[in-house]
């Protein structure tokens, strides 16, 4: 097994696609935890997360076995992707969000692009405990802004590289981010809390 441990996802990805097994297992035991734990963050039910985690790998093994992987160096990209493919379908089997969410299309291309890349650039959280607040609001938001949430602040993502992962434009990604930030501050309101936040 310590050939296996030596090479990368990718490597793995492709001896997988060749019919071998064992590459595969390293793949799995590598991801497996960074990816449940993705999952989770944004569906926060665990019998829900561990039924999206074993379809992803399901689609995941059936793409590799199709030879629809293509080494681009960026296997954990890939697999995100398709892992958040799978959220947004059962979000879609399942609707019942009932929080401030944007239109289908929403756009934000008539407010000037720096200024609202400055807006979010520099939010940052100061303290401990108001982390603690955030984390226990942020679960109360729609799973799309909760996972643009969990990529800004806690994958340190750029807003190119969530619109890449997520399968939409680099507005989109930002007006998640925007209603994530305003639900959050109506819920920091509602519940007394104050929200230290540096905006840039």
């Amino acid at each position: 097994m310590k050939y296996y441990e030596s090479l990368t996802d990718e490597k793995l990805a492709l001896l997988y696609s060749d019919g071998d097994n064992r590459a595969f297992d390293e793949l799995l035991a590598r991801n497996q935890e960074k990816l449940f734990t993705y999952i989770m963050f944004v569906v926060r039910e665990h019998d829900i997360a561990d039924d999206i985690f074993q379809e992803t790998f399901v689609k995941v093994i059936t793409k590799l076995q199709q030879k629809q992987y293509v080494d681009s160096g960026k296997f954990s990209f890939w697999l995100t992707r398709i892992a958040h493919n799978v959220i947004m379908d059962w979000y879609r089997a399942h609707q019942n969000e009932h929080i401030v969410e944007p239109t289908e299309n929403n756009d934000l291309t008539n407010l000037k692009g720096a200024s609202v890349l400055d807006t979010y650039r520099e939010s940052e959280i100061i303290n401990e405990q108001v982390l603690l607040d955030v984390k226990k609001m942020v679960n109360n938001l729609p799973a799309s802004q909760r996972e643009v949430v969990f990529m800004r602040f806690y994958q340190q993502l750029s807003f190119k590289e969530i619109a890449e992962l997520t399968n939409v434009s680099i507005n989109t990604a930002l007006g998640r981010m925007r209603y994530a930030i305003i639900n959050l501050r109506r819920m920091a309101k509602q519940h007394n809390i104050e929200l230290a936040l540096i905006e840039g």
